[in-house]
């Protein structure tokens, strides 16, 4: 798939463009199922070892982590695959030390490196500490998460400043919607709720390529061409450039053609990476469209004998405000501007605000990117203690999303983040090896979740309104897929009565567990 899976050049894709160039024809690369198994980037296994300080009231005053993570057999993205689980975790709950130890260890299996929900088992083990502590407290597990939860206007361990977070919200929304103080501690046997809470960056840079450029240019029509280098994987990122674009220049977005993904045309944008497209790629064209604005209203000023900061445009007409009578068609200012030799068309370019210092291993302090989302997760499971299968009851997934530019796109985006983070990440989804060889490389034997295995999912968007993201936006989704996985592990081990340690959690596992169970 893509995520992570092009976070850098492969062999493949150089082989496959030289292949192009030296033959002048067309070259495709066809991998089989099992080829795709051990010649792509995969996601990291990881041993962590998680050590929590807390005072009598659940506040974590300390927390000391050490993760070993399995890179296989090249660097790949090393030094920020380490970073990242422990990263999240700082980012999502309030900590006044923290110490982090990060190994990624070469091994004799194929590359690692990012996928979505990236160090989920190191994510897990946070959670389920919390809720240990939380156990031997006496305290609610929402209730701990509420203490500890991040707020807006604080810095993190490493120095990033966090200008806006709902978090909380999340977590309260969330244990409404699925009647958490109905159901904690009440559920019939082997029936259990569980809670998981994450955060996740928004646009840290990628050297030189973490900012994104876009073109706008008008036609004699009216018509608009938009051109970004913002590539759309599925997300939805299309429909948002050309709603962005729509909603700056006051036309309809069938007025709108759009240009991307291809290099030899489109301006630079580092692409699908670092949950960048709409904090970035997405300001890009808005800064675009508003300097196409400003030509728009430099030209319809003087037609209509009126100061610049006075008009506005909407529905292809630009009007003075408070004035609606004085009016023309935007096609007509367009025409003008043509004939006085003034055609419209802007450019924008937007760069997060970061700290260029900052490294991610000689020095891992300073604004490490522009925004932080911040997910909560409710699972409701019931296992059945002779064969160990989990049954998913319900899901109710609540992300702070900054500002929801296309509310249903972000549905989907919890949906996809479920299905992967939680119900193939935590209950089915894993690599068997042997010797440096998988065991189950095919579709039948590495399980993906498919539709008819997905639960019933409560969809919360929540927005803060981010002081630098687009109109208020930043991540989506992401949040979803690691607290996923957290509330997917929180609620077997509820319905068991066991904390579950090893993941995935197979049927097997589980089974064992509760036959072991003291």
């Amino acid at each position: 798939g893509a995520f992570g899976g092009r976070s850098e050049i492969a062999p493949g894709d150089f082989i496959c463009a030289l292949l192009a160039q030296k033959t002048r024809r067309p070259v495709k690369i066809v991998y089989t199922r099992e080829e795709n198994s051990i010649a792509t980037r995969q996601g990291h296994a990881t041993i962590t070892t998680i050590k929590t300080g807390v005072d009598k009231t659940g506040r974590v005053l300390a927390r000391d982590v050490t993760c070993y993570m399995d890179g296989g057999a090249y660097s790949s993205t090393g030094p920020i695959a380490t970073s990242v689980p422990f990263l999240c975790m700082e980012q999502a709950y309030k900590m006044e030390h923290v110490r982090y130890n990060g190994y990624r260890i070469y091994t004799n299996k194929p590359i690692r490196g990012m996928i979505r929900v990236h160090g989920r088992g190191f994510a897990c083990g946070v959670d389920t500490q919390l809720d240990m502590i939380a156990e031997t407290l006496g305290i609610d597990p929402v209730e701990m998460r509420l203490r500890n939860a991040r707020e807006a206007g604080e810095y993190t361990n490493t120095r990033s400043y966090v200008g806006s977070c709902a978090m909380k919200e999340t977590i309260v929304k969330a244990a409404e919607k699925a009647g958490w103080a109905q159901k904690w501690g009440k559920l019939p046997p082997f029936r259990g709720i569980g809670i998981g809470c994450n955060s996740v960056q928004t646009g840290f840079p990628m050297g030189i390529r973490g900012g994104s450029q876009a073109y706008i240019k008008f036609n004699e029509d009216a018509g608009v061409t938009v051109i970004s280098g913002v590539v759309d994987n599925g997300q939805g990122n299309d429909n948002m450039l050309v709603q962005i674009a729509a909603e700056e220049l006051g036309v309809r977005p069938e007025d709108i053609q759009l240009i991307t993904a291809d290099t030899e045309v489109t301006p630079s944008d580092p692409g699908a990476y670092s949950q960048v497209s709409t904090f970035i790629g997405g300001h890009a064209v808005k800064l675009a469209a508003q300097k196409a604005r400003e030509k728009i209203f430099a030209i319809a000023s003087e037609k209509l004998e009126a100061l610049q900061e006075d008009l506005i445009v909407r529905d292809r007409m630009v009007y003075v405000q408070g004035s609606p009578e004085k009016a023309i068609p935007l096609k007509k200012v367009l025409r003008m501007g043509l004939a006085q030799g003034r055609p419209v068309s802007g450019e924008g370019s937007y760069w997060p605000k970061v700290d260029p210092q900052r490294e991610w291993v000689k020095n891992p302090f300073g604004q490490m990117c522009g925004a932080f989302s911040f997910g909560t997760t409710i699972v409701e499971v019931a296992v059945d203690p002779e064969t160990g299968q989990v049954k998913v009851l319900e899901v109710t997934a609540a992300q702070d999303v900054g500002r929801a530019i296309n509310p249903m796109v972000l549905e989907g985006q919890f949906e996809g983040a479920v299905a992967m983070g939680g119900q193939g990440g935590i209950l089915t989804e894993h690599h068997i090896w042997d010797q440096g060889c998988t065991l189950n490389p095919t579709q039948l034997d590495y399980r993906v979740p498919l539709a008819c295995d997905m639960p019933k999912i409560n969809s919360i968007i929540v927005e803060s309104h981010d002081p630098d993201g687009p109109y208020g936006a930043k991540e989506a989704g992401m949040s979803i897929a690691m607290s996923a996985a957290q509330a997917y592990s929180a609620a077997i081990s509820n319905a068991i009565g066991v904390y579950l340690d090893d993941f995935p959690l197979t049927p097997d596992k589980i089974l064992a567990a509760i036959h072991n169970k003291p």
